[in-house]
């Protein structure tokens, strides 16, 4: 295929789907990411398949579901640094995971040139899955005093927030690419609205007023959440509060509620929609955007509340839903896709197909290209959700949670969360164990039970003991 178009993937962090204008919010304001939508097609449901960051990521870009790229490990220690945190600070040598050709390889053998900007949070390092260039900081999450590595050089701290240090260098590359021969394939990755979400300038952090954020008919303001003062001070300061325990980190504004940290996440959202907005204008200014596919999405979602949970990390729509928007040189929008669950699994296939690629053998997604152009496709409507070491179904009616257990290493003999989505979207009940709707459920639990057999574990082995249920 003659001049293949570029590829820029978007990824930014903890953002559910709800909380753009393109979804429907009324309040929150991001126009940039709102033109992506209203310029390409937008997905209607899309989900990650593993609703963590590293997890999620290594889906992405290995087009393989975690438990193949990666054993079914989520956000865990290095085996080779006994006694680190949670939270390696960069990543490990060598491929640990993603041992099969990852995405920016394929690109790769068809000339393409595949750079990172921004948060990383991969097992591997960069040019050990595919880039030839890259600039990261450390894994964890601050906006301030962070540190940076370019292509694996001397850590150094920009002056002004990572977020404004990144855009600014992703405007500086693409203004570098309109003079290079040959198509390029980046991955810019967006750290908000992922906590800490007070470390951010006061024009954002301050830009919502509590009062004006609406929430979620699942989330219940008169039931305080568990240990809700200590996850307020973590969403805030994030490491600084929960490993480094500064005592800053410790005081929270007088009258701080979940109003006031709904607020606060919406003003990262906005910051991160300005940063997209500055590579929507370099693409422009640059005239690429004539030739080049923007994929927006997340790696997962959080629940800020719902349900009494926070954070990420279970089968709640808030934790798995997620934004997913393509826009193309040749046009395919601008349309919303409906009808098919879409997920971060499908995106390398997808993309593929779109520069005149062959998807691997070995990758598991599925090719959305047809109805990105609006066509008529037997395609697959559901999309499979790894929790921990369990498993979730989500099809445009129903969401389906089966439970492995630990002791058998075998899914349980029923569903353990069975959801209508079309009659309760916020989940508030559960049908699992009830005689309503028992052959819908089923049929769903049979899907998953098929897709377990058939879904193969990294080294063939099933870490049952090691991940999260």
């Amino acid at each position: 295929m003659a001049d293949r178009p570029n590829i820029i993937v978007c990824i930014c962090d903890q953002l559910r789907a709800f909380e753009t204008g393109c979804y429907g919010n009324p309040v929150i304001r991001t126009p940039h990411v709102d033109r992506l939508a209203r310029e390409g097609a937008r997905f209607e449901l899309a989900v990650t398949n593993f609703p963590v960051c590293m997890a999620a990521r290594s889906v992405l870009l290995s087009g393989e579901f975690n438990r193949t790229c990666t054993g079914g490990v989520g956000n865990v220690v290095f085996p080779s640094r006994p006694g680190d945190c949670n939270m390696p600070e960069y990543p490990d040598y060598g491929r640990p995971h993603l041992p099969d050709r990852t995405l920016p390889e394929c690109l790769r053998e068809l000339g393409y040139h595949n750079t990172v900007i921004g948060k990383w949070h991969l097992h591997s390092w960069p040019n050990d899955i595919g880039f030839d260039r890259y600039l990261i900081p450390r894994v964890h999450h601050c906006h301030s005093g962070q540190s940076f590595t370019e292509d694996g050089g001397p850590e150094f701290v920009p002056p002004q927030w990572s977020v404004d240090f990144e855009a600014e260098r992703v405007e500086q590359y693409l203004h570098q690419r309109a003079q290079a021969a040959g198509p390029f394939f980046l991955y810019y990755s967006i750290s908000p609205p992922h906590c800490p979400v007070a470390d951010a300038p006061e024009e954002y952090r301050t830009m919502y007023a509590p009062e004006e954020v609406p929430l979620r008919p699942n989330v219940d303001l008169s039931r305080p959440l568990d240990q809700q003062d200590h996850w307020f001070r973590v969403y805030r300061w994030d490491f600084r509060h929960y490993n480094l325990h500064l005592p800053h980190t410790e005081q929270l504004p007088e009258g701080y509620d979940l109003r006031a940290l709904i607020a606060e996440y919406y003003g990262m959202t906005t910051w991160m929609d300005a940063a997209v907005g500055r590579m929507l204008g370099a693409l422009d200014r640059t005239g690429l955007a004539e030739n080049t596919i923007v994929v927006f999405t997340s790696d997962h979602g959080d629940n800020l509340g719902s349900l009494g949970l926070v954070q990420k990390g279970g089968p709640t729509e808030e934790s798995i839903r997620i934004p997913l928007i393509v826009r193309h040189p040749a046009g395919i929008g601008p349309r919303a896709v409906e009808g098919t669950v879409a997920s971060l699994v499908d995106i390398g296939p997808t993309l593929l197909d779109q520069v005149g690629g062959q998807t691997p053998s070995h990758m598991s997604g599925r090719n959305l290209s047809p109805l990105l152009r609006g066509e008529a496709a037997a395609i697959r409507a559901e999309a499979f959700i790894e929790i921990g070491n369990s498993v979730a179904i989500r099809t445009p009616e129903h969401m389906c949670f089966l439970r492995r257990q630990r002791e058998t290493g075998e899914l349980g003999p029923a569903a353990h969360q069975f959801f209508d989505m079309l009659e309760d979207p916020y989940q508030l009940r559960n049908l699992a164990g009830t005689d309503e709707q028992a052959l819908a459920r089923l049929e769903l639990e049979t899907l998953i039970r098929d897709w377990d057999a058939r879904t193969p574990w990294k080294d063939g082995t099933e870490a049952f003991s090691s991940a999260p249920q």
